[in-house]
């Protein structure tokens, strides 16, 4: 259940990311490997959208990519150094 309240919160925290992103890329302190697994997990999520729950079904059909999605930031969250995690209040 814990699990599931700090995924909520962090979605609401998604307002953060453009400039979290622009950071996250520019970084010295990212190694490039780092930088790489984020493109491709959004370029790859963009090309081949995984759909557990088809869009036309109203709420929960967008449900499935909101949680896609904020498992990819999730994990360049983690994957971010410890600067950038403070400078954003991501932590």
């Amino acid at each position: 259940m814990r699990k599931v309240l700090k995924r909520l919160t962090f979605i609401f925290k998604v307002w953060r990311f453009a400039p979290f992103l622009k950071d996250y890329f520019l970084s010295k302190e990212v190694s490039v490997s780092k930088k790489w697994i984020g493109v491709l997990l959004i370029i790859g999520y963009a090309l081949f959208p995984i759909d557990l729950i088809p869009d036309f079904i109203l709420f929960f059909g967008i449900l499935d990519d909101i949680v896609i999605a904020t498992f990819i930031f999730e994990r360049m969250v983690k994957m971010a150094p410890d600067s950038l995690k403070e400078k954003y209040k991501l932590k």
